[in-house]
């Protein structure tokens, strides 16, 4: 059994590129100059005119068919910078963009619509629609408060940011005539084949997708895209093997964005820091379409905007608009972040109001007890996991001495509808297949651990194959950090199923004679309960010899439940980290006014370096599950718990409110002297 990590560092995987099929084309697309216009003329590639098909969309946060679809190619108007018009194909990858060239296009521009508040009162840049608005929701119930001690306003932002994996997005495609054969760089080989089925009037039997090794994803490679159905529409025109692979660049203007959500916020509260209530409006950028996220965030993000706190009076009122950018799409944690750091930033202001510990105030709002929001969000009991944190953090050693931030959050996994699992055992071997889709998590590890305690076989003979769905036909994929919990569940189901079999078959059970014969199993593993896990940050900053802010130590408290893979949970900890400190400080998808992105390179995208990071360090709270592997999500818990306590210990040392993120430099100045 090879380490596949260890085939990695060593440069033999193998990704969507490196794959080199006979007589393969290669793809390119050409894009939308402009954020909005009239689509005049089209002449030449693969444009509208021949391929009519609109996106499905799939995945995370998916739409529920309401609102303007995005179509494959530009069809009468533009919505986007990066908006594919037409494709062409070459014999290799220069001959293709040189044939860009030969495509005619002609644009008449339109003013398009980029601020998200602007798009509110603007009009519609859809024809045929009333307004901007493409999803409003009114959550919990609105109250009155008129004797409470405390009311306070703020208004917090989390500006769009690219998801930017190591690997780009790409495809290589194979059609034999009868099916379509795709080999994907993938969080879900399940949402790829259902988006495209959908898209192009396909069976299920006609489609096969299979997945190569994936260099990281971030939300961006969960859904369909208009490239991946072009190249099967392609292939299916030619007989021939197609490839795309998105250029960084393509990345940056066309994959969807995250975040890109503003909270207006009111909270009451008494003078002992007991949070009476909360109010919020949201305000999503859904971008030019209804695809990926822009239908599900307000919603998603409205449910949670109450973090682990016990508050009893709650109503919110969530908005998404359309603007001229490319659609919105889930980014690491996906609605949970943007949640957190608007509770925790409210938290913050109480706090500040009546001149105490945040820490305090946070336990003021701790329930021993499980708890139910008035919006539905069931909670463990979170007051004794709180106070853990505070001792584990060493919070009350350092509040006097350093700059501090402390936050706290629930992270909600995407445990529904469940997972799938197959386990096949034949010739000594047993081989696994999981409905989630690793793309860097090495869910290899947890697998083997799963299989081998269940069966009792050696690790060594367990081999934990790539998501396709021929060889595994059902299942979801991984995102909302759902993968180990829900999929070691079916993993755990399977074993257990497969041991029955054997049982039964064989007048007892034994491991040994389980590797003498073949079995082959099949489970969905339903989970139809919301589960919960805990987390903490604790994030110091400092002023360098220059003046400059820096941050210096990040310190992490997760309940992940069982640790399967400590030392995987520990980089998976340093690598969110990383991203939460990237959006608090740098990292934005940025646009002027004309909807042209100015943040077109990777040089440009703000992405944190080795320099800015600060020492990382990883503690874990170990209170297991209902499930019966008992581990936890923790996948996205950094960026839940790292922007607010970052932003908050920036804010003691330049001494204003900060409420947005990325940070704008203007407000990294020290207070007068």
């Amino acid at each position: 059994m090879e380490d596949s990590s260890r085939k990695l560092v060593e440069g033999r995987g193998q990704f969507v590129n490196d794959l080199r099929l006979p007589h393969m084309l290669h793809l390119a697309i050409v894009r939308s100059p402009h954020a909005r216009a009239k689509l005049l003329k089209v002449r030449g590639g693969i444009n509208h005119s021949e391929l009519k098909a609109t996106m499905a969309s799939v995945g995370e946060g998916a739409s529920e068919g309401s609102g303007v679809i995005l179509p494959v190619l530009a069809a009468d108007y533009v919505n986007y910078v990066g908006q594919p018009v037409a494709a062409v194909l070459g014999e290799d990858l220069y001959k293709a963009v040189d044939a860009m060239d030969e495509v005619e296009v002609d644009y008449e521009p339109l003013s398009p619509v980029i601020d998200p508040e602007e798009a509110l009162v603007s009009p519609p840049i859809h024809p045929g629609t009333d307004s901007n608005i493409l999803a409003g929701f009114k959550l919990g119930k609105e109250f009155n408060l008129p004797n409470a001690p405390l009311v306070l306003e703020d208004t917090l932002l989390n500006r769009r940011i690219s998801p930017n994996p190591l690997e780009p997005r790409g495809i290589v495609v194979h059609y034999d005539g009868s099916r379509l054969t795709v080999w994907a760089s993938t969080q879900s080989v399940y949402s790829w084949k259902e988006g495209l089925c959908e898209s192009l009037g396909l069976g299920p039997r006609s489609v096969r997708v299979i997945q190569m090794d994936t260099g990281g994803a971030f939300g961006s490679k969960g859904d369909s895209y208009p490239e991946y159905v072009i190249a099967c529409h392609a292939s299916m025109k030619t007989r021939r093997p197609v490839k795309w692979i998105e250029t960084r660049m393509e990345h940056l203007t066309a994959t969807n964005q995250g975040r890109g959500a503003r909270a207006k916020m009111r909270i009451f509260a008494d003078r002992t820091g007991k949070v009476l209530g909360l109010k919020t409006e949201l305000l999503i950028d859904a971008g030019a379409y209804a695809h990926g996220m822009g239908e599900f965030a307000p919603r998603w993000i409205g449910f949670q905007i109450t973090g682990p706190y016990a508050i009893q009076n709650v109503f919110v009122d969530a908005k998404s608009v359309y603007t001229n950018k490319v659609p919105l799409g889930p980014y690491r944690g996906a609605g949970r972040p943007e949640a957190a750091m608007f509770i925790e930033r409210m938290m913050d202001l109480v706090a500040d109001e009546l001149k105490m510990d945040p820490a305090e105030v946070r336990l003021r709002n701790a329930s021993a007890d499980s708890f139910v929001s008035p919006l539905g969000l069931k909670l463990d009991p979170f007051k004794p996991f709180l106070e853990s944190a505070v001792r584990e953090l060493g919070y009350y050693d350092i509040r006097e001495s350093e700059s501090v931030g402390f936050s706290c959050f629930v992270l909600i996994p995407a445990a529904q509808p469940g997972e799938s699992a197959r386990i096949a055992v034949k010739q000594g071997r047993v081989k696994v297949w999981m409905g989630g889709s690793s793309h860097g998590q090495r869910h290899d590890v947890f697998a083997r651990i799963l299989v081998s305690e269940e069966l009792g076989v050696p690790q060594s003979v367990i081999e934990v194959e790539k998501s396709d769905t021929d060889e595994l036909n059902e299942g979801v994929g991984t995102w909302g950090s759902r993968t180990t919990v829900v999929g070691g569940a079916a993993l755990v189901e399977a074993s257990r199923k497969i041991k029955n079999e054997a049982a039964t078959r064989l007048g007892k059970y034994s491991p040994e004679d389980l590797l003498r014969h073949e079995f082959d199993v099949t489970v969905f593993t339903s989970q139809k309960d919301q589960l919960n896990a805990f987390g903490a940050n604790l994030v110091t900053a400092y002023l360098d010899k220059s003046g400059t802010v820096k941050l210096k130590e990040c310190i992490a408290y997760y309940d992940v439940g069982r640790a399967l893979n400590p030392a995987m949970i520990e980089s998976q900890v340093i690598g969110g980290s990383a991203q939460g400190i990237g959006q608090t400080l740098t990292e934005e998808a940025k646009y002027n006014e004309d909807g042209q992105l100015l943040t077109p390179t990777i040089a440009d995208a703000g992405i944190p370096s080795a320099l800015t990071m600060p020492n990382v360090v990883v503690k874990l709270a170990n209170i297991p599950s209902p499930l019966p592997h008992g581990a936890k999500g923790v996948g996205e818990s950094p960026t839940m718990g790292v922007p607010p306590a970052a932003i908050r210990a920036i804010e003691k040392i330049v001494g204003k409110r900060l409420r947005e993120t990325p940070i704008p430099i203007e407000s990294m100045t020290l207070r007068s002297q």
